[in-house]
């Protein structure tokens, strides 16, 4: 099965930030093809370090699910857009992140499986 999973909740909100990343490490741990989409406050985590600081209650550290999610090659996808508007630059981002579009975005929605969004 295919998913797109996304996130739209960064440092603000560090419990909502931390469910894409572990939704995305489990469907990739079952097989499953994974984009992982950051959009909104979401694409901060997408900076080198942030997600060093982000611990959801009673949830896996960011970090730590960031790293399974690298070692697994799962892509992580930053709206461009919302990173702009948030000073993020191409080189300010983690491995394995890529600047995609919202063309791009409702072009996996709609040929994947599954879309689900945190």
């Amino acid at each position: 099965m295919q998913f797109i999973i996304s996130g739209s909740r960064g440092t603000d909100d560090p419990t909502m930030a931390t469910l894409p990343f572990m939704a995305a490490k489990v469907a990739k741990e079952q097989g499953h093809d994974v984009v992982l989409w950051l959009w909104n406050e979401a694409v901060t985590l997408a900076r080198k370090g942030i997600a060093d600081t982000v611990v959801g209650v009673n949830l896996a550290p960011v970090r730590d699910l960031l790293a399974a999610l690298q070692a697994a090659g799962v892509p992580i996808w930053v709206c461009h857009a919302c990173a702009v508007a948030r000073g993020v630059d191409a080189s300010m981002l983690v491995e394995g992140a890529t600047f995609h579009g919202m063309p791009d975005y409702i072009t996996a929605v709609a040929t994947r499986d599954r879309n689900v969004a945190f």
